[in-house]
C-alpha cells in the first residue's frame, strides 16, 4: 500500500513546478529550506491522493513522513492529521499520532508542513490539557519547533482562548528569524479577528520590541488610518 501511494505521488510530478517550489521553499545554501527535494507536486494533488488512502495504517503513515520528498512527507502529515480528526473517541490513537508528531520534527521542516498541521494536531490534542509542551518547542533553538509552538495556538484561538498565543508571542517576541516574526503577526492578526482589543493591549505594550515584520502582519486587517498609527509608534 505505502509503495502504491508513493508512485501515485511520483506520477504527479512536475520538473517545471519542482525548480519553481525550491526557490518558492529556499532550499539553496544557507537558506531555511536547504537540502529539501521536491517533486512538484500541488497541494490539491496531495490531497486528492491522501484521499485515496483511508486505510493506510500509522505506521505507514509514519513512515512515509521520513521520506526525503517535501510533498510525500505533506501526504504523511494530512494522512495522520485525518486519522487524528476521525479518531475523536478514540483518544490513545490521538496520544500516538500527537507523540508521533513531535518525534519527527526534524522531517516537519518548513514552514508549510507546520501550518497546515499542526494546529489540529498539536492544538486540538491540547485543547483540555496541559500545554505546557508548547512553552518546551517556543524556548528549544529548533526554528520548526518554535513555529509548531505558536501556530498550534490557532486552535485555542478559535475557541477564543487567546492567553497562550499572547504568552508565547511574547517569548519569541526578539526571536532573529522572519519565519517567527511572520507567525507570531499571523497569530496575534487572528487573535484581534475576534477580540481587537486584546490585540491592541499587547500592541500598546509591546510595540516597541516587535519586529516590523511581525507588526504588519498583526494589524492587517485594521483600517488604514490606525495601521498608520501603529506604524508611526
Amino acid at each position: 500500500m505505502l509503495s502504491q501511494i508513493e508512485k501515485d505521488l511520483q506520477q504527479l510530478g512536475s520538473p517545471e513546478k519542482a525548480a519553481f517550489l525550491c526557490r518558492f521553499f529556499k532550499t539553496g545554501k544557507g537558506q531555511y529550506g536547504e537540502g529539501d527535494v521536491f517533486m512538484g507536486i500541488t497541494m490539491p494533488e496531495i490531497r486528492e491522493i491522501v484521499k485515496k488512502y483511508p486505510t493506510l495504517t500509522i505506521e505507514e503513515w509514519t513512515e512515509l513522513l521520513h521520506s526525503p520528498f517535501h510533498e510525500f512527507r505533506m501526504a504523511a502529515l494530512i494522512g495522520l492529521m485525518k486519522r487524528f480528526q476521525k479518531s475523536k473517541k478514540d483518544e490513545t490513537t490521538q496520544h500516538i499520532i500527537f507523540e508521533i508528531y513531535l518525534s519527527n520534527l526534524d522531517y516537519i521542516n518548513n514552514w508549510d508542513l507546520v501550518d497546515v498541521t499542526c494546529r489540529d494536531i498539536i492544538g486540538a490534542y491540547l485543547l483540555n490539557k496541559d500545554r505546557s509542551i508548547l512553552y518546551d518547542l517556543a524556548q528549544r533553538p529548533h526554528l520548526w519547533s518554535q513555529r509548531v509552538a505558536i501556530v498550534s495556538t490557532w486552535y485555542f484561538i478559535s475557541r477564543n482562548q487567546f492567553s497562550d498565543t499572547i504568552r508565547i508571542a511574547e517569548i519569541l517576541l526578539t526571536h532573529t528569524h522572519d519565519l517567527i516574526h511572520k507567525a507570531v503577526g499571523w497569530m496575534l492578526r487572528e487573535v484581534g479577528k475576534r477580540d481587537e482589543l486584546v490585540l491592541e493591549e499587547f500592541l500598546d505594550i509591546h510595540i516597541k520590541q516587535m519586529p516590523r515584520t511581525a507588526l504588519r502582519y498583526a494589524i492587517e486587517r485594521f483600517p488604514e488610518s490606525k495601521r498608520k498609527y501603529y506604524l508611526t509608534l
